[in-house]
């Protein structure tokens, strides 16, 4: 069940509204809708839970669907910059979720989280795997 988050995160209904990345009323998790790439018409759910510092403090974001790509493991864990050293309070979710969906179609295969599926992608020189797997290895 959703946990009412502290004053300072975003509630669940209004995380952001958007075709391609939206948030699904009355449910804590995110849908992530990908667009113009590979996982195309893939529809993942996301957990983003708010610590007590945030703005100042990430958010931990991890997916609750299986994604089978580079920078997430089988836990949905994510290796994305900004939820880590480079997080600004400045972000909100809009940017977060706009950053994710800007890592499934060009991952950062130098810092894999998943091997394997960085290999694949390598070995398709660079390009995004024309049917990726649709799950987690």
């Amino acid at each position: 069940r959703c946990k009412r988050p502290r004053s300072s995160a975003p509630s669940c209904q209004s995380l952001l509204q958007k075709p391609s990345v939206c948030s699904v009323p009355g449910d804590c998790g995110t849908r992530l809708d990908t667009v113009g790439d590979a996982y195309e018409d893939l529809r993942y759910k996301l957990s983003l839970e708010f610590p007590s510092g945030y703005p100042y403090t990430a958010p931990t974001v991890r997916f609750l669907t299986p994604c089978y790509h580079p920078n997430v493991d089988a836990q949905g864990n994510i290796c994305l910059d900004i939820l880590k050293e480079k997080w600004s309070a400045l972000y909100d979710v809009r940017t977060i979720l706009l950053s994710i969906q800007s890592l499934l179609a060009e991952p950062n295969i130098d810092s894999p989280l998943n091997t394997h599926a960085a290999e694949l992608w390598k070995n398709q020189a660079g390009e995004c795997p024309k049917d990726p797997p649709r799950a987690v290895q």
